[in-house]
């Protein structure tokens, strides 16, 4: 019998020994501490797939031009935009300011010339701003339809009566008490240009002096800009447009060249770069329209002025991103914006940037390459 126990006997001691090994913590045979188990998944299921997209909403401006979709200074949210005539002669070349404004109007005006109306709705940073130049009754129409204060130097009688009747806030340098104040003459573009092109305002001085007038700087209540604005505005199945070129008349014609590197429609005038006599560099613009609408002489106007019909609707273009694709465009009234839509009664969509818009006569020479 003692035979028999003594196989049990040294079972039952090799089964406490391996159980003590067990309790202890260590693998039998082994006593090197327990490394954590490897992690086996793809590297990108351990980081949290969230963090790109709150560090791409962290970036997002939290203050935008309702114009442009651009940043900018919360104290400028609300304010009614600032629209600047300009003077478009060669003889006025350069312009000042340009580069800055959020929405440049080209329109044509008498003897084949063209005038442009620069919109800012920030003044921040914004230096020289000119020439400055006369009115005309269609440039209050888009003014106005941008609920906008107007500046000019001078104007057509027909445009003066306007101002008065359809109670615009227009900011004259010539029959105004702002001469020497909110405007100056430059000296020297009266020597090499002339007297009528040396007109000149800035950011600083509208910034400053605005508050000072008694005038209404911010929109009403239950004002709002329809334009939509998209990081990318590129129509979609719009037709490949790298060169746009607009001819106005025997004397002024627009190129506006696409530049993949920056994402711009890059301009030229009178067969050179649209350059910006502030800071020496060819303007560049994110989105470019042409409106078609009927343009006319004045009959008995004795200066050969022009009948520009901005009330009502018509065709365009729109180019953005290097493609183009044909709209129709729509306004109300003088006071109205311009509701942009494609052809389908869709709302258009632009890039976030500024805009440069292209007023033609219906039937004018347009390409795009």
């Amino acid at each position: 019998m003692k035979v028999r126990l003594l196989p049990l006997i040294l079972l039952l001691c090799f089964f406490l020994s391996a159980c003590g090994a067990s309790s202890s913590g260590e693998e039998p045979g082994s006593m090197e501490p327990e490394e954590p188990p490897t992690d086996t998944r793809p590297a990108a299921e351990t980081e949290p797939a969230a963090e790109p997209e709150a560090e791409e909403e962290e970036n997002e401006p939290q203050f935008v031009s309702p114009l442009t979709g651009l940043a900018i200074p919360e104290e400028d949210v609300g304010k009614r935009p600032v629209a600047v005539m300009l003077n478009n002669l060669k003889a006025a070349m350069p312009q000042y300011g340009v580069s800055s404004a959020d929405i440049i109007y080209e329109v044509p005006a008498e003897g084949g010339i063209t005038r442009m109306l620069a919109v800012f709705q920030s003044m921040e940073g914004v230096g020289r701003i000119g020439s400055v130049r006369s009115a005309r009754p269609y440039f209050l129409d888009l003014a106005q339809g941008l609920d906008a204060i107007f500046l000019h130097a001078g104007g057509s009688e027909q445009a003066y009566s306007d101002i008065k009747t359809r109670g615009v806030t227009a900011l004259d340098c010539i029959r105004g008490p702002y001469e020497g104040t909110l405007y100056w003459r430059d000296q020297s573009r009266i020597k090499i240009a002339g007297f009528e092109h040396s007109v000149f305002t800035s950011g600083e001085k509208i910034q400053n002096l605005f508050p000072t007038y008694r005038i209404r700087l911010a929109h009403e209540e239950d004002y709002s800009y329809s334009c939509q604005f998209s990081k990318d505005g590129t129509p979609q199945n719009g037709k490949a447009a790298d060169v746009l070129t607009v001819r106005y008349s025997n004397y002024k014609t627009g190129v506006f060249t696409y530049s993949k590197d920056t994402g711009l429609y890059m301009i030229e005038q009178y067969g050179t770069k649209y350059i910006d006599g502030e800071t020496g560099e060819q303007v560049g613009v994110t989105n470019v329209l042409v409106l078609f609408t009927d343009i006319s002489p004045i009959l008995g106007d004795t200066e050969g002025r022009l009948k520009v019909d901005l009330v009502g609707e018509g065709d365009g273009i729109f180019l953005c991103g290097g493609r183009s694709v044909d709209i129709r465009w729509e306004k109300a009234d003088s006071k109205s914006q311009f509701i942009y839509t494609l052809e389908d009664g869709s709302p258009l969509v632009f890039g976030v940037g500024r805009t440069y818009v292209n007023i033609m006569d219906i039937g004018s020479s347009v390409t795009i390459a």
